[in-house]
């Protein structure tokens, strides 16, 4: 008998055991707990290193053993996962210090920071992140970065590597999946295999027994009207779209609300499922489909009035790339409204009815008119060139049409010359299908400024909608020239920023890790916002926004001949062509010359890659350079100072990304300016 029940027993065991495994996931290659080694993890020899405990359990960068290092790099083996994971990171901070999760495509000489921390804790923190799917093999990194002094460390207890995003969670780990409740003193969310209050237990959807984990929350010790409680999910670090489902089980009183809903990184809440019932009689599946272009959290949230509200329970959190519904639209491009006026009016329109105000245009490279904002070279729209000069006009620009209950992010750039009154010079519409206008959203406040200048603007509107750009003048005493240029749509809120692009600047807070060189060269680049000193050469404003930040050298405080160093931080090699995207100004009658060269290391001598000499042009110019080298090196920019004291330089916006660029075009070699100064051709 004895034997008989041991042998049950066993087989119960297996059996609840064999039913836990199914119910964890599936670790893929990059996971690590540290037990036995670090799993084929190396540090960067580069940098500082990464220790392991001596109990083994977690390895650690401690500002102690930092050295003269800033920081420790932590390098996976090559994985070559082709489908969605999530990385799920066990870490702490202790004092001062952060730490970065970067994607490094084998493709690529640059990473890509997907995520960053530097809260302190006194205990172990989970941070989930996405890995996009791709067929080029790749690695992680994560940059540990202790502040130096005493009792600053960053410290990896666990890497785990899973199937799918990370969004999705059974809850069977202790980790939650990075899911956290919202402290409240009354009700919150709890994992359980039972619900506090409720005769019977219920089981887990994963396994179908009490063994396994979900979580609840119960309404036993509410005690004011309205108690929330709140399940979050990790922040999404991809643009997703797709069929989000669980299961959950609830018995509530009427007036009791189960909602889910999506945060974005304003704190902005949209509601996207409630359920129809208030009790089910079991595990019941929800089906709710989401579009997310910008990095979002899922909010489960549960309200209860009384101590009697009753329970909710949820289990088995999961996400496909596809629709559960068939009726369900698919996630709307914006990017119709997009246009740099290159290929024509793209999508543009102007009313028949009115005499046609806005004409494209492009401007010659001189030393009198600005060119387009694009290249310098390009074209734009003017309104009132010399082609429409008339006493007085209303000129209407008709973009596209574009759903309704989208939240837009419009951005494009302004040029004005001359107008005594600016309040009408250029203003800003949406207007519905109809032709009727529902809103100004924009209108020129400022006194007339010859530099391309950003505008950011984010609406929504119910119904079909389209921006129109609007350009009045009711004499001829107030009439000068507005232009328009590369104008783009994208879903969100303009505030969300989609984040700077790997190895891209705009130094707009700060020079991004580029290097003064302090031996090769004589003097440094400045960092400016505005107009340079020296009157005559110079750029009046920034690229990027007009009225950002650029690098420059300053002649007046330099020599002829003097030269200034730019370097970028080391990139690696690589197979695959790279393209390099910068936008240079070069104005003024002394103007020296402007150089990029690769550097490969100290033995090698520098390899030209692109160079200009003397005056170019009044505008920004844009300059796109192929190149290869599969080892380890820099990109320089130098700056020869020229004759006179006017050969200021700039630079702004720096961009590298995986080659070949898309318009050989710019690539051609090109020195001074055209003879016709102040040409506008149609």
């Amino acid at each position: 008998m004895v034997d008989t029940m041991s042998r049950f027993c066993l087989a119960v065991h297996v059996l609840l055991l064999c039913a836990f495994l199914q119910a964890q996931q599936l670790l893929l290659p990059g996971s690590c707990n540290f037990e036995l080694g670090t799993c084929g993890y190396i540090s960067d020899p580069v940098y500082s290193k990464w220790r392991m405990n001596e109990e083994g359990h977690l390895i650690t960068v401690d500002s102690a053993f930092l050295d003269d290092q800033e920081k420790a790099v932590l390098v996976s083996p090559s994985l070559d996962q082709q489908d969605w994971s999530c990385v799920r990171l066990v870490y702490q901070i202790t004092g001062q210090g952060s730490l970065q999760l970067h994607f490094r495509p084998h493709s690529d000489n640059f990473d890509y920071c997907l995520w960053t921390a530097n809260k302190t804790s006194d205990s172990w923190l989970i941070a989930s992140v996405d890995l996009p799917n791709t067929t080029i093999p790749y690695q992680i990194l994560l940059e540990g970065r202790p502040e130096h002094g005493s009792g600053n460390s960053v410290a990896i207890f666990e890497i785990h590597i899973v199937p799918g995003y990370c969004i999705e969670c059974n809850f069977e780990e202790h980790h939650m999946c990075g899911y956290s409740n919202s402290w409240n003193p009354n009700v919150n969310w709890y994992v359980g295999g039972s619900v506090v209050g409720q005769p019977n237990l219920l089981a887990n959807h994963t396994t179908h027994n009490q063994r396994g984990r979900f979580m609840y929350v119960d309404s036993i010790y509410a005690k004011h009207f309205q108690e929330v409680a709140k399940l979050t999910s990790p922040m999404t670090t991809v643009p997703m779209e797709g069929c989000l489902t669980f299961y959950y089980d609830q018995d509530q009183e009427p007036g009791n609300i189960f909602s889910v809903f999506t945060r974005d990184q304003l704190g902005h809440y949209e509601e996207i499922w409630r359920p129809q019932v208030y009790v089910t009689s079991g595990w019941t599946l929800a089906n709710i489909d989401i579009k997310a272009p910008h990095p979002l959290e899922i909010v489960l949230e549960v309200a209860f009035n009384s101590a009697r509200g009753g329970y909710v329970a949820i289990d088995d959190i999961s996400f496909v790339p596809e629709f559960c519904h068939t009726d369900t639209e698919p996630t709307f491009d914006p990017a119709i409204a997009n246009c740099d006026f290159e290929n024509g009016l793209c999508l543009y329109y102007q009313e028949a009815a009115e005499n046609k105000v806005w004409s494209r245009v492009s401007v010659k490279p001189n030393v009198y008119s600005i060119g387009d904002h694009t290249t310098g070279t390009g074209c734009f729209l003017v309104a009132n060139s010399r082609f429409t000069s008339r006493p007085g006009y209303v000129g209407r620009l008709h973009g596209p049409l574009l759903p309704g209950n989208h939240k837009y992010c419009l951005r494009f750039y302004y040029l004005l010359y001359g107008f005594r009154k600016v309040g009408t010079a250029l203003v800003l519409y949406i207007y519905d299908e109809n032709n009727i206008a529902q809103e100004q959203v924009w209108s020129l406040d400022d006194t007339s400024r010859t530099v391309w200048t950003e505008v950011e603007i984010t609406y929504i509107k119910p119904m079909l909608s389209k921006v129109v750009f609007a350009s009045i003048c009711k004499n001829f005493w107030e009439c000068g020239l507005v232009a328009i240029d590369d104008i783009t749509v994208s879903l969100g809120d303009c505030q969300i920023s989609a984040g700077a692009l790997p190895r891209q600047c705009n130094f707009e807070s700060g020079i991004c890790g580029y290097i003064q060189d302090k031996k090769g060269d004589n003097a440094d680049w400045l960092r400016l916002r505005g107009r340079t000193p020296t009157s005559y050469t110079g750029p009046r404003g920034d690229h990027t926004t007009g009225v950002g930040y650029f690098l420059y050298i300053e002649a007046s405080l330099m020599q002829p001949g003097h030269k200034a160093r730019l370097l970028t931080s080391d990139l690696r090699g690589s197979s695959y062509v790279q393209c390099l995207i910068f936008y240079y100004h070069m104005y003024g009658t002394g103007t020296g010359i402007l150089s990029v060269f690769l550097h490969r290391g100290s033995k090698d001598q520098d390899t030209l890659l692109w160079r200009r000499r003397g005056e170019q042009s009044v505008s920004w110019m844009r300059a796109m350079v192929d190149y290869h080298c599969d080892v380890q090196h820099q990109i320089i920019f130098e700056a020869i100072r020229g004759t006179s004291l006017r050969s200021d330089i700039a630079i702004d916006d720096i961009h590298f990304k995986r080659g070949p660029c898309e318009d050989a075009g710019d690539i051609i070699p090109y020195s001074g300016f055209s003879e016709n100064f102040n040409e506008i051709e149609n």
